[in-house]
């Protein structure tokens, strides 16, 4: 057995995260089905993912139409309260260093685009999806590995914008003091947020009510610290139908 909900891991958060799964997993045994003791937040992301006996996890919906659908199971998608998208719904924030001059989204089809990963949907098909309409994309691309670290690039210098992650930015600005030195240039339109994901064959309803249940059983300020207000349904279909960016080689 595995689980993980590894997407807004931070150290601050990490307690929370436990407790989290802790009211999940007596939710999941009580209705018959067991869970490990302890998340797996350190463990590589598609290796969880992939696990023959996954109980929970959070993917992101590009790898998730990619890769995971018909070989895992959707079970739902939390709903952080993000402004300006529907429940369980995000989008993107393409940031900037406060000092830049520079106010319009044209002014950077130049610059430096620092970004996760080429199979994220909030750090690179996102932000594609928006600069079609500005009519270029950027040449100058620098994977960083994860939404902090493109975020820090851009406030060291080393990198001139990134797109973020909704409720990644969020957490940036509450927790990292460097982030003063950015700033929100535009938002992407929201698409379905992160899901939930569990092995196939497993009882998908069972285990979103075990989660449903445990984000009401959490403490108040737990909830606040983790930005959950429920989980919402999803389907498939809207998950598929997001487009992919054709530059990218996706074969895995």
């Amino acid at each position: 057995m595995i689980a993980n909900l590894m997407m807004y891991a931070r150290p601050e958060l990490d307690a929370a995260h436990d407790r989290y799964w802790a009211l999940i997993r007596e939710n999941l045994r009580a209705a018959g089905i067991d869970g490990p003791e302890q998340l797996s937040q350190n463990a590589e992301e598609f290796h969880v993912w992939r696990h023959p006996d996954l109980v929970l996890s959070q993917t992101c919906g590009m790898p998730y139409r990619l890769w995971l659908h018909g070989k895992t199971t959707l079970v739902g998608t939390p709903d952080f309260g993000l402004e300006g998208c529907a429940p369980g719904y995000y989008n993107s924030a393409i940031i900037i260093r406060r000092d830049d001059p520079r106010t319009a989204l044209a002014a950077f089809r130049n610059a430096r685009f620092a970004y996760n990963m080429s199979f994220s949907q909030s750090g690179y098909a996102a932000p594609y999806w928006h600069l079609q309409t500005h009519g270029f994309w950027f040449g100058d691309r620098q994977q960083s590995g994860g939404h902090l670290h493109s975020a820090q690039a851009v406030a060291e210098g080393r990198a001139d914008i990134a797109a973020l992650d909704a409720m990644t930015w969020r957490l940036i600005v509450r927790y990292e003091p460097w982030a003063a030195q950015l700033r929100v240039l535009e938002w992407t339109e929201p698409t379905p947020g992160l899901p939930l994901i569990t092995a196939t064959g497993r009882d998908t309803g069972t285990v979103f009510d075990a989660v449903a249940r445990a984000i009401d059983q959490l403490t108040q300020d737990d909830r606040t610290a983790l930005s959950l207000k429920g989980i919402v349904r999803i389907p498939p279909e809207s998950y598929l139908s997001v487009p992919n960016p054709p530059d990218v080689d996706y074969g895995r």
